[in-house]
């Protein structure tokens, strides 16, 4: 028997594998942070039957609350992610699965590798209105690669969406590429309506550092991303620093910037209420969106999610309250959940790759109903 994680977003460590009834494991901290939750590995036993994985130290996690209600994932084929039988006794996940063929990796969620993101930009770039631009690069030496979709001009509104600046949060990229998908598809009348009234600034992924190392939530030497929107520095947050400096050359009339949460078993968005330049304008803006989006797909709901900040108690830190307080602007963070939604249950998948990318298509649709009311 074998497990192992040297991959693109491996993350285990093999406490003890001398049975298959009692392979003991343990989640590998992101480097230089006490951050941990997610991971990714492969085993491979020719004896198949059934097997047993703890992760023994799950309680001490980055969000506990995640394992309540929790499957891991697992696929055969490196396609197909189905959920698997676990359990958290409140310290040990536990992982049970019957193998059926000799090899197969289990995760977190389904991953999203970075030869799976190149392709998806380098796709892009050969449709005739979509640019694929290099900001500048990450501490490891990765690409920030930016796509621009649409023709500037008068008028035009500036629309960005970025994902994944917490690397774990792997449903954010493929929220992406079904987002990507449907704008680039000449026949598709929402997507050709939008790019006649705004121009998209897509960074689909903005952790590549994170997401090749295995990380739940930091970049190459630790650091949250989500918490450096105010004073980024290359030293530290070049991602943050790059996407931000081309923000402020384009301007922003519209930001979604999109992530997964541990706990709340939902679709739901995170507002600007707290932010100082927070008024009626952008209230309206936010609920019509909002209210556009539970009407478009019974995904999305606005009943569960993040407390409100107070006025003026925004934490500009954060990537969407900077962004929408600093250009006045619409600005959300999407969240996707790891578990199931609970709103349509499916015990066969739970909240999936393929839901994810589905929540991005249909997601353009509530953006071409709000299009006309952002400048």
């Amino acid at each position: 028997m074998q497990i192992s994680c040297a991959f693109d977003s491996g993350n285990i460590h093999v406490v003890n594998a001398a049975s298959p009834s009692a392979i003991q494991l343990e989640i590998k901290k992101d480097n230089q942070s006490d951050f941990y939750q997610w991971f990714h590995f492969k085993l491979h036993n020719p004896a198949l039957g059934e097997h047993v994985m703890t992760i023994t130290n799950a309680g001490q996690s980055a969000y506990v609350e995640g394992w309540k209600d929790y499957q891991a994932v697992a696929s055969y084929d490196r396609e197909t992610w189905f959920r698997v039988d676990t359990e958290f006794d409140g310290q040990n996940l536990i992982i049970k699965h019957h193998l059926e063929h000799a090899s197969i990796y289990f995760a977190y969620f389904a991953p999203y590798s970075y030869e799976r993101h190149q392709d998806l930009i380098h796709e892009a770039q050969e449709a005739d209105l979509c640019e694929l631009s290099v900001l500048g690069q990450t501490l490891d030496g990765r690409d920030m690669s930016l796509l621009t979709i649409g023709e500037a001009g008068e008028g035009k509104a500036n629309i960005w969406i970025t994902a994944r600046q917490h690397p774990g949060e792997t449903m954010a990229e493929w929220f992406m590429e079904g987002f990507i998908e449907r704008l680039l598809d000449l026949d598709d009348g929402v997507a050709n309506a939008l790019l006649q009234k705004a121009v998209f600034h897509l960074v689909p992924n903005m952790n590549p550092d994170g997401s090749v190392r295995g990380h739940l939530r930091t970049n190459a030497i630790g650091i949250n991303l989500n918490r450096e929107w105010q004073e980024p520095s290359m030293e530290k947050s070049p991602e943050v620093f790059l996407v931000r400096e081309k923000m402020m050359a384009t301007g922003v009339d519209m930001h979604l910037d999109i992530h997964g949460d541990e706990a709340l078993p939902v679709n739901f968005v995170a507002g600007c209420e707290g932010v100082p330049n927070y008024d009626l304008r952008h209230k309206a803006l936010e609920d019509k969106f909002k209210e556009l989006l539970c009407a478009i797909t019974p995904e999305f709901q606005d009943e569960k999610g993040y407390p409100k900040d107070e006025p003026g108690k925004a934490n500009l830190t954060v990537g969407s309250n900077w962004v929408g307080n600093h250009f006045k602007c619409l600005a959300y963070t999407v969240e996707m959940p790891f578990k199931d939604n609970e709103l349509l249950p499916d015990p066969i998948f739970g909240w999936s790759d393929a839901r994810s990318a589905i929540l991005g298509k249909d997601t353009l649709t509530a953006i071409y109903h709000v299009v006309d009311d952002l400048r």
